[in-house]
């Protein structure tokens, strides 16, 4: 069985790694992969196909007889690459481009929550600059959160704890264009309190299956300071999604979700990101994203026990609440290597030196994300370069393990947070 695998992150780096698992897979092409992908033997394979590129994805799968597709990032879901495999008659995890709008437009997502009654802070949608102006010139308290509608990988957020930096952010998105078409559309939304959380679905359209829920690390700086980044680190599981909490998150967010969906004529299949925050024991939106989190899912991935490859294609043919799905006992975690400078501009081509003994730790794993492979060098090539993860029978346990990992890398810059977890510990 050949299985494609579209994105070059280290979301994707673990999915391969989770898809090895399975002995009836013989190869894995990742499009267009990294340089962690490219050191994984013989049965893993890089192929340069952008992962928007959907016509040269298709000329893949049928040149390599792929039985398989799972789609890694956003940007594909976007342009439509399950609509156009699935017309073609090609199994693919993951939303249509209709569905997906749960994350490429926030807007989508705030109105479809507000007609189906799920849990989420209450919000405005701004098309103009001096609308949006005028509003926030007259709000009475703060903060306030700031959103773009659209795709900004993961940075389009701004939480504005005054007037004055609320009035800025709205400057940059509409007058600034800092992301582009991206915000075309703004939702200004009230600040909800409590603590972030994420869960993690798989499913078929109608039955899903969950994975352990996670925190992840969006900001740069320790103790939750400075910039807003794609993810700094993320452990698993959170211990404020308690069993009470995740029957709410069910109840009164996924089935309605999926429900919703259909009833609408959307059918959202595929993987299923909600974006909690947490207060006491009630949850509420903050986000959907249509595809698994990273670095969220180099820690949700090695702690399933169950296999990975029976359960998406459960997902594609049906019958997924059939197909095992079970977890590790214990704890995982992952930090990320970052070049410095991050999430600002940062120098790539830092060549990265991995202790060879890594391999041999029990329990430890580092998916690449921004490498590349230089002729016999291993080099940065973007910002978050690694994530160090490390399994345990607690959480204590797996993070001194990812930390002790993260000693036997180098590169020249590499930064990361030496405070992942210190809120669940």
């Amino acid at each position: 069985m050949n299985i494609l695998i579209i994105g070059s992150g280290a979301r994707e780096h673990a999915m391969a790694w989770a898809v090895l698992r399975n002995a009836k897979v013989s190869k894995v092409f990742v499009a267009p992969g990294n340089g962690g992908t490219a050191m994984m033997g013989d049965r893993v394979v890089n192929v340069p196909v952008k992962a928007t590129d959907v016509d040269a994805l298709l000329e893949l799968v049928d040149r390599e007889q792929i039985e398989l597709t799972i789609v890694g990032p956003e940007q594909p879901l976007e342009v439509g690459v399950v609509n156009r495999f699935r017309s073609a008659g090609k199994r693919v995890v993951g939303p249509t481009m209709e569905a997906s709008r749960l994350e490429t437009s926030k807007v989508f997502a705030k109105d479809f929550m507000r007609r189906q009654g799920i849990p989420t802070a209450e919000y405005r949608v701004f098309r103009e600059y001096a609308d949006a102006k005028t509003y926030l010139e007259s709000c009475g308290s703060f903060p306030q959160v700031i959103k773009a509608s659209g795709l900004c990988a993961g940075k389009g957020v701004v939480v504005a704890m005054t007037r004055e930096e609320s009035l800025e952010a709205i400057h940059e998105f509409f007058e600034n264009r800092i992301f582009g078409d991206a915000a075309d559309e703004v939702v200004i939304e009230g600040f909800l309190k409590g603590q972030e959380a994420s869960v993690f679905a798989l499913t078929d359209g109608r039955d899903y299956r969950l994975f352990l829920s996670a925190q992840d690390h969006k900001r740069i700086g320790e103790g939750d300071t400075g910039k807003n980044t794609g993810g700094m680190g993320a452990y698993t599981p959170a211990p404020i999604v308690t069993p009470e909490v995740m029957q709410k998150v069910e109840e009164r967010i996924i089935r309605p979700t999926l429900d919703g969906m259909k009833a609408e004529g959307y059918p959202y299949t595929g993987f299923l990101y909600v974006g909690l925050m947490i207060d006491g024991v009630e949850p509420s939106v903050v986000e959907f994203n249509a595809r698994l989190g990273d670095p969220e899912t180099q820690v949700v991935l090695p702690m399933l026990k169950s296999d990975f490859v029976d359960a998406l294609m459960a997902s594609v043919d049906g019958g997924l609440d059939t197909v095992p799905f079970e977890m590790h006992a214990g704890a995982g975690a992952t930090v990320v290597m970052a070049s410095a400078g991050y999430p600002d501009a940062y120098e790539t081509g830092r060549e990265v030196s991995i202790d060879p003994s890594v391999a041999d730790v029990e329990g430890l794993m580092v998916f690449h994300a921004g490498t590349k492979q230089d002729g016999e060098r291993l080099v940065t090539s973007g910002g978050r370069v690694l994530s160090v993860t490390a399994l345990g029978g607690n959480l204590r346990e797996a993070l001194d393990r990812a930390y002790a990992g993260i000693g036997m890398i180098r590169f020249e810059g590499a930064c990361y947070r030496r405070d992942i977890g210190a809120k669940a510990l």
